[in-house]
């Protein structure tokens, strides 16, 4: 980047050497030579970019400011006409990499990056503020040199000759900032150096503008302080005939507070003027919204709030929210509603906090002092007198005080009035809005049902009532945002024809909603990007990066992954954007963005981090969940180490199992859609992913959730074919397949673990091609193809042995002893269970060893020792209770309720069976509830209740043959044989 000296012989950091004039003819300089700019159409091209600031221009912006609705057909192949000429022209070093690029492409459109001081409106504004600032200090005379610095490169007409359907408009606000600020430089120039100094020039800018009020009023202060009040009157009485004759108005303050000055105190004292006239009572409200749309019972709340007086306060209301929730047109509309309750006015002023250029208090109470019929002369100069003197006009005053886009509490305070008969009602998108005093009420978005009335109010009830669905569609594509949902009513009240399903199909596209959500010049993103421009440095970082995961919401602790902050440095950050309506906080700790906000952060993250940037935040997230889901239960550590799963970002850790349970619930979703956004992404985030989802299995064994374990896990899994990555196919297989088992979709798991245990075996990931064949064996047991499983097992545990990994050969002794148990073999069946407890027991992995006492549990029952059986599978109870791993507690209880059955117990076998059908069908496992229903008709049977049993066994009946179990023949058996005999034990066991 180079330096060069700015205009004012000020250094420029990063500049160009380019400079630009916009107030008067456009034209552009390098240094000292001045550029040709080309057609007038790529000069208002040049203008547009120049005009919004480094703000970026769509596209159809573009189109739309060139050539209105009308563009001609090649619009956009001559705009990129325009860009690349312009490249060369202001970048002609750029493919040397000698100078900074200037034209920039964005997304769906461009951005011009020049030095703020190297445009002259920039330095004109930024002088007008200083001249605000200076006045309000009460420096006169600096006020006056900045105005005479922002006045002095200005020509008589903006951009004369630039065509474009927007020009017109440019042109008239350029032109009315100049006479502002002129009018404010005259105003000055009386005051410091006394009437003769300005009435030439003020008699000139009369003539040409005779409906300007303040300028009007400023020639009738200097004619009077020259001695020359009749002819002040005479302006006077002119201006007011002008005024009802072209706009059917009445002289507003400036004009009335002028001719209150030509007002003796006493008309006895002989002066022959006519007795002065009240000043009118201020009446500033906007008009109110004819469509204004429910918020009914907040509206009826904040009425009763103003128009309640507390002795001894005056009345405070502050409304916050978002841009574009519709806090001023709610507030606008509450003071209509009240405005009768204040008699003696109304006052309003828009304090534009939520520009680069807040309001000055100072200057704002000066225009109501004004307004109430304080002499100009009589204000006082600084601010707390000035506030004064306002809340001594309010006293025995029934005033409504309406602050709208307050910046914050402390640009609210100097007016708050002293009399309880008034009233103050603040927006800002500033928690809180006002002083902790008022009434804070914090504006979310509308009810579905109020978004559709506001649709059917600009657009149509008809149109809306006809295409229901769609219409539904659109408002929630809008977030139920008012500002959103009154601008796609009105793009489609301005296109009769389009069917409301068209305007939804271009908002389907998340990438190009917010360039959709605009009409006019009202759009969805301005609003946005003012309360963007307020944020420091690090609140716009985090509020871009931390819009990139794909989850509900952010977690503090997950934040400080994503910002690669210290957790309190992240939260902080966190709220502060809570704080000014960019983020919102549903929980503690927790916050989630508006979608259209979170689409707006997101281009801001595309256009301002680079892709190397986004991926590694997104990584840092991955990994983070990874650390904290190795903390989550026992044994996950190890797991995590003999699988070779890695993370350098640091997790969460728990105090207790339950806490790490609530964790890995509550979070599920966003661990699930990272894993998903992941698996889309190109940049080597997909073999974390894989891990992350292998290691989550302890979700399915507590019962949830299946659908989006699988869900994410088959996208990793098409991921991983498409590009290749067999060692996390063959873990996101496995992984699918610990969803499909718990599913009880066995036929299809058979084909998942196959494609795992392939994958893996193909890369040499030997303990996961290991697990995946106990995990096939199991299965294959459960399809009673009890003659496959040998081998398998056989070739899992020389891989355990030969890798010393103790755990996997436990597992695998687990599922062998099941299959032995199935082919008779009693007492090997047994040594395979308690070799499989010795060894989780060894290891310490109280997690397991919950499991591998259900094991012994069941086969020792099937041996015939009941008392054994019951005494393992009470153990094993408590394990899981201590866990509140609810899947297996049901599936535990359906083994007692067996136990208490072979012994007799009928009627504890049905309370048992009971429970486990009730915990079950909570934690939604369809395969043990079958079981515990075959269990629940059996006992029912044994005590007499034979069409409960009959009942019970034919719901187990219908669960297994909607599921391809082979339980499915014996259960159907049963309920064919004679009510005598329905008794049975019911069908093989399930898990």
């Amino acid at each position: 980047m180079k330096a060069s000296m700015g205009w004012g012989g000020k250094m420029v950091t990063g500049d160009t050497g380019l400079r630009f004039a916009l107030l008067g003819r456009l034209r552009a300089w390098r240094g000292d030579r001045e550029l040709e700019l080309g057609s007038p159409q790529q000069q208002a091209f040049l203008a547009v970019l120049l005009l919004r600031e480094e703000r970026a221009a769509s596209v159809a912006d573009v189109v739309e400011a060139l050539w209105g609705e009308n563009p001609p057909p090649r619009a956009v192949g001559t705009l990129r006409t325009y860009v690349s000429r312009l490249r060369k022209l202001l970048e002609p070093e750029r493919a040397a990499g000698e100078s900074p690029q200037v034209l920039v492409s964005v997304p769906d459109g461009y951005v011009l990056h020049v030095p703020r001081e190297a445009v002259d409106l920039a330095r004109f504004e930024d002088h007008v503020a200083s001249a605000g600032r200076a006045r309000a200090a009460g420096q006169l005379a600096e006020a006056r040199a900045r105005l005479r610095l922002a006045l002095e490169p200005w020509q008589d007409d903006p951009l004369p000759g630039v065509p474009g359907a927007a020009m017109d408009a440019h042109r008239a606000r350029l032109a009315d900032q100049r006479l502002t600020a002129l009018e404010a430089r005259l105003e000055l120039d009386l005051e410091l150096d006394g009437p003769r100094s300005v009435l030439t020039e003020l008699t000139d800018l009369a003539a040409r503008h005779p409906l300007r009020e303040r300028l009007r009023a400023l020639q009738m202060r200097a004619l009077h302080h020259d001695g020359r009040s009749a002819e002040a009157l005479a302006v006077y009485d002119e201006t007011r005939l002008l005024l009802s004759e072209e706009l059917g108005l009445e002289p507003g303050p400036d004009l009335a507070g002028a001719r209150d000055l030509l007002m003796p105190p006493d008309v006895t004292g002989g002066t022959g003027l006519p007795d002065p006239v009240a000043p009118p009572l201020p009446a500033q409200l906007p008009g109110d919204l004819a469509d204004f749309t429910g918020r009914a019972t907040l509206v009826a709340d904040l009425c009763a709030l103003l128009t309640s007086e507390r002795p001894g306060a005056a009345a405070m209301v502050a409304v916050s929210g978002a841009g574009g929730v519709g806090k001023s047109a709610l507030a606008v509309h509450v003071a209509h509603r009240v405005r009768e309750t204040f008699p003696d006015g109304q006052l309003y002023t828009d304090l534009q906090g939520v520009g680069g250029h807040p309001a000055d208090p100072a200057t704002v109470l000066g225009s109501f002092l004004r307004a109430l019929g304080v002499d100009a002369v009589a204000i006082p100069e600084g601010l707390a007198e000035r506030s004064a003197l306002f809340r001594t006009r309010l006293d025995g005053r029934r005033v409504l005080i309406l602050l709208d886009n307050a910046h914050g509490p402390e640009q609210v305070r100097p007016f708050l009035p002293g009399p309880p008969s008034c009233a103050v009602l603040v927006t800002s998108r500033a928690k809180p809005a006002g002083p902790v005093s008022a009434r804070l009420v914090d504006l979310g978005v509308m009810t579905p049902d109020e978004a559709l009335e506001l649709l059917g109010k600009v657009m149509g009830r008809a149109r809306v009532a006809a295409e229901a669905d769609d219409a539904a569609r659109l408002v929630s594509a809008c977030g139920h945002l008012p500002l959103a949902v009154r601008i796609v009513a009105a793009r489609l009240a301005t296109r009769p024809a389009w069917p409301l399903g068209a305007l939804h199909g271009r908002l389907a596209d998340e990438k190009h909603r917010l360039a959709e959500l605009r009409v006019a010049d009202l759009t969805v993103e301005a609003a946005f990007a003012l309360g963007h421009a307020q944020l420091r440095p690090d609140q716009q970082r985090a509020f871009r990066l931390l819009a990139l995961p794909d989850g509900p919401h952010v977690s503090s602790a997950a934040a400080a992954a994503v910002l690669d902050l210290p957790e309190p440095q992240a939260e902080a950050l966190c709220e502060s954007l809570v704080d000014v309506s960019l983020l919102e906080s549903p929980t503690p700790g927790r916050y989630r963005y508006h979608d259209l906000l979170r689409l707006y952060a997101r281009e801001r993250a595309s256009a301002e981090e680079s892709p190397e940037g986004r991926a590694a935040a997104l990584r840092r997230l991955l990994e983070f969940l990874m650390s904290t889901v190795r903390a989550s239960y026992p044994g996950a550590l190890d797991r995590a180490e003999r699988l070779g799963m890695t993370a350098t970002v640091p997790g969460l850790t728990f105090a207790t199992a339950e806490d790490a349970g609530a964790w890995l619930a509550e979070e599920a979703p966003c661990l699930f859609a990272a894993v998903r956004q992941a698996a889309k992404a190109p940049d080597g985030t997909l073999a974390p992913a894989a891990d992350l989802l292998l290691m989550t299995e302890e979700l399915l064994e507590r019962g949830r959730p299946g659908p989006e374990f699988e869900q994410a896990a088959e996208e990793v899994v098409a991921a991983a074919l498409r590009l290749g990555d067999r060692r996390s196919a063959g873990r996101a297989y496995l992984a699918l397949g610990h969803g499909h088992y718990y599913a009880a979709r066995l036929r299809e798991l058979v084909v998942v673990y196959r494609q795992a245990v392939a994958a893996s075996r193909a890369v040499g990931d030997a303990l996961v091609m290991a697990d995946a064949l106990v995990l096939l064996a199991r299965c294959l047991y459960h399809l009673r193809r009890h003659d496959e499983t040998h081998a398998l097992l056989t070739e899992a545990l020389a891989v355990f042995r030969a890798h010393a990994d103790r755990l996997g050969e436990a597992n695998a002794l687990g599922a062998r002893c099941r299959v032995r148990q199935a082919a008779g073999e009693t007492a090997p069946a047994v040594a395979d269970a308690e070799e499989a407890l010795v060894l989780h027991q060894g290891l310490g992995n109280g997690r397991r060893m919950g499991f591998a006492l259900y094991e012994l549990g069941v086969v020792l029952g099937a041996a015939g020792r009941t008392a054994e059986s019951a005494a393992r599978l009470t153990e094993a109870l408590a394990f899981f209770g201590a866990r509140r791993n609810r899947l297996w507690e049901g599936l535990t209880l359906s083994r007692l309720a067996e136990n208490r059955l072979a012994t007799g117990r009928a009627e504890e076998a049905a309370r048992l069976a009971r429970t486990a059908v009730a915990t079950l069908e909570e934690v939604r496992n369809d395969r043990g509830r079958a079981h515990a229903l075959a269990a629940l008709g059996s006992a029912l049977g044994r005590i007499g209740d034979h069409d409960g049993a009959r009942a019970h066994r034919r719901a187990a009946h219908e669960i297994c043959a909607r599921l391809g179990m082979p339980e499915a023949d014996g259960l159907l058996a049963l309920l064919g044989d004679e009510p005598g005999r329905r008794d049975g034990p019911g069908p093989a066991p399930i898990p």
